[in-house]
């Protein structure tokens, strides 16, 4: 039996190192991006409902940036706090804004969705830059740095979204390295030629690529995936890119409470069950050859059986996904993360058994 186990640790390996160098390496390796200014039209769309601390800090760093034709579209989708006011003022403060007001619809009734596509609808330019009300650029070139990677053929452009860091906070290392992990993987993909998601902390696309799969029809009825759900229909090898300047960047306030934060990746973990089939197959190969490299060794250990190959192995695939993060991190400017890399990795694979189980039992909470 425990030949068998030890078999099965070496495929696992195998496969993790596969994913690290074969997949995960083509981000990690990839040259250094340049920003060459397309100064093209922007629409930068930012849909918020009872944001109205995070609007009042945010926005105006929004119409501070370095682009010469932008607008900003706002969306109040219907807010029961201040965030429609401070709205109108903006609208009265900035010119190039452009305020849409959402009220509810009984159809469509705390859908983010819907709110996003009239706010898509009222945008006057042909291409979209979409971030959240709780976000903000790292760099008045942002919208530069996003739209330098549009070409006539790449009408999607992946960004990345970081997290605030907050010192001395364990919580704070393993939301950030699962942000970082998620990003290796989106941006690795899509470098391969096959996309399947993005974020909406930072993400464009040209409006025509939006109507050309009728927006979010096919899951207008899921909650959540405006952003995941969208990229996984609509991109593919050819029209889909990625941006990973710094000035590209976009920071977000993480949660500062475990329970808010499990709450959250309930409900982006329940969102990849819509995934395409091959999508699933592939997130889900992933997480599980993680899992096994942590347990299969823990029983082939207690036993000490073959305890030589079995360290080697550990050590062996530990080397190769600690380079790949670390040159990864390095790109995206999460360097302190690769420090803590095989801490943080048991904690978030630990807290991903956790989530998994709690969404067979009950549903996660959607928009608010």
């Amino acid at each position: 039996m425990l030949i068998l186990i030890l078999y099965f640790f070496i495929f696992i390996v195998a496969v993790q190192i596969s994913y690290y160098l074969g997949v995960f390496g083509k981000f990690a390796f990839a040259k250094a991006q340049k920003i060459t200014p397309k100064r093209i039209p922007i629409s930068v769309i930012v849909c918020a409902k009872n944001e109205e601390e995070n609007v009042t800090n945010f926005i105006p760093l929004l119409a501070e940036q370095n682009y010469p034709d932008f607008e900003i579209v706002l969306i109040d989708d219907a807010s029961s706090d201040n965030t429609l006011a401070i709205f109108e003022e903006f609208e009265k403060q900035y010119p190039n804004v452009r305020l849409v007001k959402v009220k509810n619809n009984e159809a469509f009734w705390g859908n983010k969705k819907y709110a996003l596509t009239l706010g898509i609808k009222a945008a006057k330019k042909e291409y979209l830059l979409f971030t959240d009300a709780d976000c903000y650029p790292t760099s008045k070139d942002w919208l530069t740095a996003m739209s330098s990677q549009f070409t006539m053929q790449k009408t999607i452009v992946l960004g990345y979204g970081k997290y605030e860091k907050i010192p001395n906070s364990f919580l704070n290392k393993i939301i950030r390295f699962e942000t970082l992990l998620t990003a290796i993987q989106y941006f690795s993909w899509a470098k391969i030629g096959h996309p399947y998601m993005g974020v909406g902390r930072n993400l464009a696309y040209k409006k025509e690529t939006f109507f050309n799969v009728n927006g979010f029809i096919e899951h207008m009825q899921i909650r959540s995936g405006d952003d995941d759900l969208f990229i996984n229909q609509a991109a593919n090898a050819k029209n889909t890119t990625i941006a990973y300047t710094p000035e590209s960047f976009t920071l977000s306030k993480p949660k500062t409470t475990f329970k808010d934060w499990f709450t959250q990746k309930r409900r982006h973990i329940a969102t990849a069950n819509y995934y395409k089939p091959l999508d699933k197959l592939q997130l889900g190969a992933f997480y599980c050859s993680q899992l096994l490299f942590i347990l299969l060794p823990i029983i082939l250990l207690s036993f000490q059986f073959q305890w030589i190959l079995v360290l080697g192995l550990i050590i062996l695939r530990y080397l190769v996904a600690w380079i790949i993060v670390g040159f990864s991190a390095g790109k995206l400017k999460e360097n302190d993360i690769k420090v803590w890399f095989p801490i943080v990795e048991i904690a978030l694979i630990l807290t991903q058994i956790n989530i998994f189980i709690t969404n067979i039992f009950s549903k996660p909470v959607h928009w608010k």
